[in-house]
């Protein structure tokens, strides 16, 4: 029987790949049908290692790099090194976030209060770095005249916005509309752009803080139609849909995976 869930051979590119939800995206894509192996990114490179080694422990192939994605220089030689170890790049999974490797002391203080400095702090990882990945893998997707995949995790603060969370919302919402005119660009050479809109997820660093506040865990969850957290293989799944040949068809999307949070058309 035929997997419709096959990679095709293609090598993955999990950016933020050594915690949470980008862990488990790239252990989904380690072990599907015909995968070429994956390159687990993370500015940490011993939480990367040991996603690697996980991979390549239950059978499949891995490459642990250190990156910080919002710098161009770096992503473009982690790309190389990938491509000259592994194989050239066929899915790209922008899963980096939140606020970055190096995060400003004020970017939780209100946006009107801080300035640039601060705001780069977001806009650096969850656009920049999202443009900066992509910009370095599509030459090689397209000189291989085969079909490539590009996954961007995005969040429902970016669909419909958050209180205090402006400037995050702000990159995550540009990262998806990059990836709309993206996917305008690239459809012609087989080469999908998608997104992901996720809401909130029981990461370990998540599940710590609401299992400490049941009362805070009961309001967040009358917000949802599904009552619990999503956890990173719900996220993990929709990702490796979109990263394989059962998706060919499909591009220019944002796909909430959310539990009810928000509704899309």
């Amino acid at each position: 029987m035929t997997d419709i869930l096959d990679l095709g051979g293609r090598v993955a590119l999990v950016t933020g790949a050594g915690q949470g939800v980008g862990r488990q995206i790239a252990l989904h894509l380690g072990g599907a049908a015909h995968s070429g192996g994956v390159v687990v990114n993370d500015y940490v490179l011993e939480r990367a290692e040991a996603v690697a080694e996980e991979i390549r422990a239950a059978g499949g192939k891995a490459l642990a790099l250190q990156c910080d994605v919002s710098n161009q220089a770096a992503v473009k030689d982690m790309v190389a090194k990938a491509s000259a170890d592994l194989g050239p790049i066929g899915v790209l999974v922008n899963n980096a976030g939140n606020a970055g490797a190096t995060p400003s002391a004020d970017a939780r203080l209100p946006f009107w209060e801080t300035g640039p400095e601060a705001w780069q702090t977001f806009l650096g990882v969850n656009l920049f770095g999202v443009i900066n990945c992509t910009g370095a893998v599509i030459p090689g997707m397209i000189q291989r005249q085969a079909p490539g995949r590009i996954v961007t995790i995005i969040s429902d603060a970016g669909r419909w916005g958050d209180a205090n969370m402006e400037i995050y919302a702000a990159g995550k919402a540009g990262a998806a509309g990059f990836m709309r005119s993206v996917a305008r660009t690239l459809g012609r050479y087989g080469i999908t752009a998608n997104s992901v809109a996720i809401a909130l997820t029981a990461t370990p660093a998540v599940e710590r803080t609401l299992n400490g506040d049941p009362e805070r865990l009961k309001r967040q969850m009358e917000k949802y139609i599904i009552r619990r957290p999503g956890r990173p293989d719900d996220v993990a799944n929709m990702v490796l849909f979109l990263s394989s040949d059962a998706s060919s068809w499909i591009t220019g999307q944002v796909y909430p995976v959310n539990g009810g949070f928000t509704f899309a058309l």
